[in-house]
């Protein structure tokens, strides 16, 4: 198949990706502040919209790590080819409306490294790979970011409350929640400029394979561009179904606690976007709603929750691998490989948008039954069980 006709199915692709990413982590910045009623849904779903794209247009250092880091370059050129780039797309786009179907709030950035890793293993060989940018750039953040922000989130929250006598004190529950409308507005700056990036650092990689740009050149400006839309027409959409894991299944957020989380979760990704490291934004969302639950009398969080979580953090890279390098596979071997590849992937993607179809999740659920406290009633602890 004409070289020209793959780098165009990729690049559509990588922006329906990029698609499925806005609204798979519309959550990690706006769930709090729903949860809390700081933002309407539909105002917030549209702040983080825009400032996704406002943030696509602040850094590169991001997707140049995905583009002249992960994959090496030989003499020859890169060791990936657009074929290998499509495949590992699929693996990571349908892991990621895997756990949007089931509220999941894991990676895209571990969905989408974990099929190029695959997808260039299984077409070029173990050492098409940086595996020494992997490390330092994607695992060691994926570890320390959780860790950092859930730190900073505990000890916000605990000053909080203390500082407020338990958000009793007159006019401090309603700071909070207008707090929130900017700390959360931040995360959304923030993910534009982490998460987008990741998908512009691929469709760079894949002119760059296919000779249509030079190597060691960041991303046209055109790329920039659609994908910043891309997130932000996602991110629109609302990701309810993990919204509702991150604002109220980890821990029942209350507005200092929001305010304590997104901002720790913003200043967490802004600093690592700006260093081009490509951190997971929902580790580092999950981590600070976990911390922000521990720092409200050391015991709000339901534990089951954070378990499944885990566990998928944990399987979401060698998971969206395999997919990717069966992927590869299989679209190597003709046009017939690659036209069953791409037809396997939209009745995968269909099925997961019909199932959630039959068990559809609003941002109702995720409003009611709210325990925010008001200004004179003090403040319930939702307990360590679900």
């Amino acid at each position: 198949m004409d070289v020209l006709v793959i780098v165009v199915l990729v690049i559509v692709v990588a922006l329906v990706f990029d698609f499925t990413n806005g609204f798979h982590d519309t959550a990690n910045a706006m769930a709090t502040s729903v949860a809390t009623g700081a933002l309407k849904p539909r105002t917030a779903v549209l702040i983080s919209a825009v400032l996704n794209v406002v943030g696509a247009f602040l850094s590169t250092e991001v997707a140049k790590t995905v583009s002249q880091g992960i994959i090496r370059e030989g003499q020859d050129g890169v060791h990936i080819s657009p074929t290998m780039i499509f495949a590992g797309l699929v693996g990571a786009g349908l892991w990621n409306l895997a756990t949007w179907y089931l509220g999941l709030p894991s990676s895209s950035t571990h969905a989408l490294f974990g099929g190029l890793i695959g997808a260039s293993i299984i077409g070029a060989g173990l050492n098409s790979v940086d595996w020494a940018t992997v490390v330092s750039k994607v695992v060691l953040p994926a570890l320390v970011s959780p860790v950092i922000a859930g730190v900073i989130a505990l000890v916000a929250t605990y000053l909080a409350y203390t500082l407020t006598k338990n958000a009793t004190t007159h006019g401090a529950a309603t700071g909070f929640r207008h707090g929130q409308t900017v700390s959360a507005s931040l995360v959304s700056l923030a993910h534009g400029t982490n998460d987008a990036q990741k998908t512009m650092g691929v469709i760079t990689l894949t002119l760059i394979a296919a000779n249509y740009q030079d190597g060691g050149t960041g991303p046209a400006l055109w790329v920039i561009l659609a994908c910043g839309l891309a997130i932000g027409l996602g991110t629109y959409m609302g990701g309810w179904r993990i919204m509702q894991t991150v604002g109220k299944k980890i821990s029942d957020v209350q507005s200092p606690q929001g305010f304590a989380a997104e901002t720790s979760s913003a200043a967490t990704i802004l600093i690592s976007s700006h260093l081009g490291f490509a951190l997971s934004t929902t580790h580092v969302t999950s981590g600070s709603v976990i911390g922000s639950g521990l720092g409200k009398k050391l015991a709000d969080v339901h534990w089951s929750v954070v378990g499944r979580i885990v566990v998928a953090w944990v399987i979401t890279l060698p998971a969206a691998a395999v997919v990717g390098g069966l992927a590869t596979w299989l679209a190597s071997t003709s046009v017939i490989g690659l036209v069953l590849v791409a037809v396997l992937a939209l009745a995968g993607g269909m099925t997961f948008y019909f199932l959630a179809k039959r068990k559809p999740i609003s941002h109702e659920d995720i409003t009611t039954g709210s325990t925010e406290p008001t200004e004179q009633a003090e403040p319930q602890s939702a307990g360590a069980t679900n």
